[in-house]
């Protein structure tokens, strides 16, 4: 398997992922084009895109300028920040109930509710059929949480159109930041066949229904994609912040710790390092990333360790311990959703087989699986010399030491008393 020379993607990643000649990914080309941009610019367009929709809403004696789709997090804090507090919209917010919800979550969404005074629509589907769905789903295309990224990518879009209101703004779109598949020249903005391709593994409401799923036509109501009839009427457009405003979740996350009381995980984490994204899940996104592994041989901390060296806040060398810590762990909730959908762990596995990448898994004699290679397996090399980026001068915490540069934020990463090479 070849992995990225910067960076610590193997070249199976998804939804798909290109190395150059130099043996660096399609993902940090990306992220070091975003050094290219002129920001102040696209913030300028920017303002003048929602000062135009602003103006539109105001004329038709609208109740809402905008829908911001959120779901607690720290996106969703810095999204609200900017457009309501910065900008001056009067946002809907809209956020879907997937049922697996952690305290932590709930804490977040409800402090987000009270601190930003918006208006908050929130969709909960009713336990069944989420049973039905997760279960069906991990055995069709390896994931349990369909029905989070169809709901929370469905949901507003039916808001938009019953309400009237054309302008959805997303916060950054994850496919490009993470294996580059869009430039950001390319001002890439939502639409029906992106959720399709990317947010829903290629795979509609109407097509779960049958005798496999269990599912009839009354379940999917959430999930089905308003007509094209209702879109064009109402004009939706669904925007990404990330195409205008430089992305740094690490900085947004400690901003709106301290501004607006935002909350991480108090804990150390099972599957990555990272305490402050996908806090409102309890029992299923960690099933999702080990699935990941499952499958690919990749999992969450390759994602978060990845982007933080792009950023040049951790060597490559210290992404790879903190994958060898956290990308093969068990999640101790993975009973818990088995529990729920009511599934053995050995059918769990069974699920699984046919999903299980060759390039990466090879099954032994005794019917183990093996992972057959790691970036652990690639620490350096000549292409590893060429492409290392440098440590910025100003990061946040001073690595070689184990400790915190800046005085507060422990809670951001697993780092402290944690030993790096």
């Amino acid at each position: 398997m070849n992995y990225c020379a910067r960076c610590l993607y193997p070249e199976n990643a998804k939804p798909y992922i290109i190395f150059d000649d130099q043996g660096v990914c399609s993902g940090c080309r990306v992220a070091e084009a975003y050094d290219q941009v002129d920001w102040p610019q696209r913030e300028r367009l920017l303002r003048e895109t929602l000062q135009g929709y602003q103006s539109r809403a105001r004329d038709a004696h609208a109740h809402y300028d905008c829908i911001i789709p959120v779901s607690g997090g720290k996106d969703s804090h810095y999204q609200v920040h900017l457009i309501k507090n910065v900008y001056g919209l009067n946002p809907l917010l809209v956020t879907y109930n997937h049922l697996f919800n952690a305290p932590l979550g709930l804490r977040n969404l409800e402090n987000l509710f009270q601190r930003m005074s918006c208006d908050l629509v929130r969709f909960s589907s009713g336990p069944e059929t989420v049973r039905k769905i997760s279960k069906h789903m991990l055995k069709q295309v390896g994931d349990p949480t369909w029905h989070y990224h169809a709901g929370i990518l469905t949901v507003p879009i039916q808001m938009a159109v019953r309400f009237n209101i054309p302008l959805i703004i997303w916060a950054e779109n994850n496919f490009s930041n993470l294996v580059g598949t869009f430039n950001p020249q390319d001002m890439v903005e939502f639409s029906r066949k992106h959720r399709k391709d990317f947010g829903l593994r290629g795979v509609e409401a109407d097509e779960l229904i049958g005798p496999d799923s269990g599912l009839e036509w009354s379940d999917i109501g959430p999930f089905l994609y308003p007509d094209d009839d209702d879109i064009e009427r109402v004009g939706v457009r669904g925007i990404y912040l990330s195409n205008f405003i430089r992305w740094n979740e690490h900085e947004q996350a400690l901003a709106m710790h301290r501004t607006y009381d935002f909350q991480p995980s108090a804990t150390t984490r099972e599957r990555t390092f990272n305490r402050y994204a996908k806090l409102d899940d309890l029992h299923a996104n960690g099933v999702h990333d080990y699935l990941k592994y499952l499958k690919f041989g990749y999992g969450r901390a390759t994602d978060d360790a990845s982007t933080h060296i792009r950023a040049g806040l951790m060597t490559r060398e210290q992404g790879i311990e903190l994958v060898r810590k956290h990308d093969h762990a068990r999640p101790s909730d993975l009973e818990t959703w088995l529990d729920f959908v009511d599934m053995s762990e050995s059918e769990f596995f069974a699920s699984i087989d046919a999903l299980r990448d060759p390039q990466i898994w090879d099954r032994a004699p005794d019917g183990q699986w093996i992972a057959t290679d790691s970036v652990a397996n690639h620490i350096d090399g000549p292409a590893v010399t060429d492409a290392r980026l440098p440590l910025k001068p100003n990061a946040n915490y001073d690595f070689p030491r184990g400790r915190y540069a800046m005085s507060d934020p422990r809670w951001l990463l697993e780092y402290d008393g944690y030993k790096y090479l």
